[in-house]
Parts: structure tokens; sequence; C-alpha cells
């Protein structure tokens, strides 16, 4: 019985520690928003971003996902444990972020949920 308590225990964590990030409904994520230590990080492109974008006490700022350049463009702006809180259109680019982010050694980032189209 011990032998397999250890093995589903092993399993659970694997798969929560292979999580990318945590994802936030809005609530949630307007909480994140207010804490100054915290960096909103918009993955959309330069023309998605000029049409509009979350503010917060958190700081602002747009990477374009698509840049060859991502990773290092965020580390040049953000502490490996810093908060992330980040969003794209809908979720698909934001999604493929955070798995990179967490990959280059990120360790908070936080996803908002349906992205910018979903935010109220």
């Amino acid at each position: 019985m011990r032998i397999l308590t250890w093995i589903c225990l092993s399993v659970l964590f694997c798969a929560c520690s292979t999580r990318a990030q945590v994802k936030v409904d809005n609530a949630r994520f307007k909480e994140l928003i207010a804490d100054s230590n915290a960096l909103i990080l918009d993955v959309r492109t330069p023309e998605e971003f000029s049409e509009g974008f979350i503010a917060g006490n958190a700081s602002t700022v747009n990477v374009n996902y698509f840049s060859n350049e991502f990773i290092a463009s965020i580390e040049s702006i953000a502490k490996k444990d810093q908060i992330l809180l980040v969003y794209c259109a809908a979720g698909g680019r934001s999604a493929s972020a955070c798995r990179d982010l967490k990959k280059a050694g990120f360790k908070k980032i936080y996803e908002l949920e349906g992205g910018y189209n979903n935010w109220e």
C-alpha cells in the first residue's frame, strides 16, 4: 500500500511541477496587477498593443511573442523570481510564452484566461 501511495504522489508531483503557468480568471488577474512588483507582459504584436492594453499598479510591457528576441527581451527587464502576468489576445500565444518563460527559469508566471478579448 505504501508503494502505491508513493507512486501516486510521485506522479501527482511530476504533473504539477511541469505546469508552465497558473491560469487565472479576471478577478484574480485584477488582484495580481495591484502588486507594483509584478510585471504585466502583453505578448501580442505592437499593432494589437496600440489598440489597447491592460494596465495596473504593475508596469505593462509589450514583447511580441513572435520576436526572435522574445526571451532575451524579457530577461533584460524582469527578474527570474518576479511575478509575471502574461496575456495575449485569446490565450494561445500566452500559453506558449509561459512555457518558454518557465524553461528560461522564470518561476512566478500567471496567465490570464481568455486573454485580452476576455478582459473586463
